[in-house]
């Protein structure tokens, strides 16, 4: 999940982490245009929560993305 700003990430990871959703703080890459250097890695199977969290608490992201087996980065749909 990448974001366009510190603020958002930071309080990304603060919602994540007290949902009990394990997260990664991640440099964002080069291949996702973002304002933000920071992005967070999450277990696919965390998708459906993480969309839940994002939406009701109004965190403003990028996108989620996640990368191809050619190794690129495709949208994933809120």
């Amino acid at each position: 999940m990448a974001f366009d700003s510190t603020q958002q990430a930071l309080r990304a990871e603060m919602l994540l982490e007290y949902a009990q959703v394990e997260i990664d703080l991640y440099p964002t890459p080069k291949e996702i245009t973002a304002g933000c250097a920071l992005s967070i890695q999450f277990p696919q199977g965390s998708l459906r929560l993480v969309k839940e969290i994002v939406t009701s608490e109004q965190v403003e992201i990028r996108g989620i993305y996640k990368r191809s087996t050619a190794g690129e980065y495709d949208s994933i749909s809120l």
